[in-house]
Formats: C-alpha cells, structure tokens, sequence
C-alpha cells in the first residue's frame, strides 16, 4: 500500500491519500464536457487537460483522503443542480477532485493535486483506460479513443463503489460533514 501527498499550487492546502495500490483503485482519462469545462472555468486546463482535453484521475473512497493543512480555503462548483460536486482550492484554483455527493465513498483525484507530479503512476500503476472518449478533441488518435472498454471501466468503478460503500469508506470525509452537508456552499453554474 502506498501514500500519496496532495497540494494544491500555492501550496496552501495539503493533504495525502493512505492505502492506495493498483488493485484497490481506479486510474483514467475522463474526457466528458464537465472535466474538460471544470479547469477551463478555473483557469487551469493548461496544467490539467491532456492534448486530447482529457482530464487523468484516480478514484479512491473519501474515507482514505486527509486533508492536513488549508481546510478551510476547498470551495465547490456544480453544473446544475443535479451536477457532481467539483472541489477546488480558493487560494489558488488548482483543481481538487469530484464527489457524488455525501453518501457515497467516492472521489476522483485530479492529477494536478497529487505531488510530486510523477507519483500518481508510481502510486497506482498506469491508467486503466479512457471514458467519454467521444468527447474528445477532434484528431485524437485510436490510443486515446480505443485504449479500453468504457463498459469494463464503468462496471470496475461500480464495483469498488460497492466494496467502499459496504465499508463504510464514505466517512470520515474531507468533503461532507457527518449530517452530510458540504463542507463549502457549492456555487451552482448554469449547464
């Protein structure tokens, strides 16, 4: 089992991520319109997007996430009110990381939080595959499109989201309070 240590680009906030290996997680390209639009309302696609406007993640339950320093400075946007939760630092605007919502024991790391840069593959080993390939930027090549089965990736992500949840992986949370609220008043963008 690994840590990985998490800071945001002012370095205000910090946190690690405990337990994470290979088998225990989910690494991938998201390419869908919500990741791509997240770090261009940040002002940050150039230190997030990939070439193809995919965005790299690693999906771990809430419970192995600590935030250590900086709190209280996470903020919250959502596209729309059904949207997910989409956690970023209100120092600097780095992107954090994506939630379902209180009750379940998910999040998706954005690669841009983890430090050093190169940890994340050491961490977990390489990525899985790719999703929402079809929202991805015209000319991608066949690696990006074809790299895996979005359906095995999605029944993998639901898997472990069921072992998590058994667990109990979905507190304590660095993103909801116990009673299930958001630790930050998401601000909701129209879609």
């Amino acid at each position: 089992m690994n840590t990985i240590h998490l800071q945001c680009d002012c370095g205000r906030i910090k946190g690690e991520v405990r337990h994470v290996a290979h088998a225990n997680c989910n690494h991938l390209v998201c390419y869908c319109n919500d990741c791509q639009e997240f770090p261009r309302h940040l002002g940050k696609a150039g230190n997030v997007l990939n070439s193809w406007g995919g965005t790299e993640i690693v999906q771990i339950p809430q419970a192995w996430l600590d935030i250590t320093e900086g709190a209280d400075l996470m903020r919250c946007i959502r596209f729309g009110k059904k949207g997910i939760y989409r956690w970023y630092a209100g120092c600097c605007n780095a992107p954090i990381g994506n939630t379902l919502g209180p009750g379940w024991p998910f999040i998706g790391i954005i690669h841009s939080f983890i430090r050093p840069k190169g940890e994340l593959a050491d961490a977990v080993g390489p990525s899985r595959g790719n999703v929402w390939v079809e929202f991805a930027a015209p000319g991608a090549p066949d690696d990006v499109r074809k790299h895996a089965s979005a359906f095995r990736l999605l029944f993998r992500t639901l898997r472990l989201m069921l072992t998590w949840k058994v667990r109990g992986l979905h507190q304590p949370s660095a993103f909801f309070s116990l009673s299930g609220q958001p630790v930050a008043e998401p601000e909701v963008l129209s879609l």
